[in-house]
C-alpha cells in the first residue's frame, strides 16, 4: 500500500528504467548509423507509427480499464469485509446479553470478537500466499490455535469456529432463532466476500493479450526512431524515449494493478484495513485500540507502504 501522495520520480521511472536505457541506446544508435556511417536509413512515413500509436493506445485503455476494475472490486470487498465485521461484532455484543441468567458470558464474546479480528489478518496473508498461521496467534486461544494449525485454509478454519460457536450460543438460549439466522447471514456474507478475492487472485489475466499488447508496443518503438530522424536528426532521441516511456509506463501500471494480492505497494490495502477493523473491534470492547505505530514500516525504494 503506497502511504505517500507525493511519489518519487525515481520510483516511477525506476520501474522502466532497463526499458528506457535500451532504447536510449537504440535511438542514438540509429542517429549515427544514419548520420556518420552512411547507413542506408529507411525513411518511415510519421503516419506509420501514428496510426500503430493509436491501436496501442486502445488496447492499453481497455487493459488498464480491465485492472483498475480488477483491483477496484478486490477494494470494495474488502469494504464489505470492514463493514460487516463491525456489523457481527455489534450482533455479539447486543445479542448476547448478560443480564438474563447470572452466567458471566464476556469470555465468549470477546473469544468471538478477536477471532474475528484474526480472520482478517489471516485472510490477508492467505491472498498473499503467506504463513496465515503466523497472523492468528495473539488473537485466538490455545485450543483454537492447535486446531487451526492442522488447517491448510486457515480463513476457512476461523469461519468454521464461528459457526461453531453460533450454534453453541443457539442451544444454550443465548440468542434466539431470528438472532442466530442475522448472524449466520452475516458468516455468509464474509464467507462469500473470501470467495470474491479468492477469484481474482485465482483468475489469471489473459496471458496472450498481454503477450500481444507488449509485441505490439515494441514494434511501435522500433518503427518510431526512423519516422523522426528525418524531422528532427539528433533530437530524435529524447523524443523517442519520452513518447515511448508513456506507452511503457501504462503497460506497467496495468501489470500491477491487475493483481490485488501479490504484496507490492500497489496493492489493496488489505493489512492496513485489518489493522482499522481491529481498531474498531477493539474499541467494541472497550479495549485500548493499537496505536499507528504498532505496525510494520517498511522502506524500499523511498516508498513507505505496510506489510505483513
Amino acid at each position: 500500500m503506497l502511504l505517500k501522495k507525493n511519489i518519487p520520480i525515481s520510483y516511477v521511472f525506476g520501474k522502466i528504467k532497463l526499458e528506457i536505457t535500451l532504447l536510449t541506446v537504440y535511438s542514438v544508435a540509429v542517429y549515427i548509423a544514419h548520420t556518420y556511417f552512411g547507413f542506408p536509413g529507411v525513411s518511415i512515413p510519421i503516419a506509420v507509427p501514428g496510426i500503430l500509436g493509436t491501436i496501442i493506445s486502445l488496447l492499453l485503455a481497455f487493459r488498464s480499464n480491465q485492472a483498475y476494475d480488477r483491483w477496484w472490486e478486490a477494494r470494495t470487498l474488502w469494504g464489505a469485509i470492514v463493514n460487516d465485521s463491525r456489523s457481527f461484532a455489534r450482533q455479539v455484543l447486543t445479542f448476547v446479553d448478560n443480564s438474563y441468567d447470572q452466567l458471566d458470558k464476556s469470555a465468549l464474546k470477546e473469544r468471538i470478537i478477536r477471532r474475528q479480528m484474526a480472520w482478517c489478518y489471516s485472510l490477508s496473508c492467505h491472498l498473499r500466499n503467506q504463513d496465515a498461521h503466523n497472523c492468528v496467534g495473539k488473537y485466538i486461544t490455545e485450543d483454537e490455535k492447535k486446531h487451526i494449525d492442522r488447517q491448510k485454509h486457515v480463513p476457512l478454519a476461523l469461519m468454521e469456529q464461528h459457526g461453531n460457536d453460533l450454534r453453541l450460543l443457539l442451544r444454550m438460549g443465548w440468542i434466539s432463532e431470528y438472532q442466530q439466522v442475522a448472524m449466520d447471514e452475516t458468516l455468509t456474507r464474509f464467507s462469500n466476500a473470501m470467495g470474491g478475492c479468492e477469484r481474482i487472485k485465482n483468475t489469471v489475466f489473459p496471458v496472450t493479450y498481454s503477450f500481444y499488447v507488449h509485441i505490439l508496443v515494441l514494434l511501435f518503438v522500433l518503427m518510431l526512431p526512423f519516422s523522426l530522424i528525418e524531422l528532427f536528426g539528433v533530437f530524435q532521441v529524447p523524443l523517442v524515449v519520452a513518447i515511448s516511456s508513456s506507452f511503457f509506463l501504462i503497460e506497467k501500471m496495468a501489470i500491477h494493478l491487475q493483481d490485488p494480492f501479490e504484496n507490492k505497494p500497489t496493492d489493496t490495502p488489505t493489512t492496513a484495513i485489518s489493522f482499522k477493523i481491529e481498531q474498531d473491534l477493539k474499541q467494541l470492547l472497550s479495549e485500548e485500540p493499537p496505536k499507528e505505530e504498532a505496525q510494520t514500516k517498511v522502506q524500499n525504494q523511498g516508498m513507505i507502504y505496510y506489510i505483513l
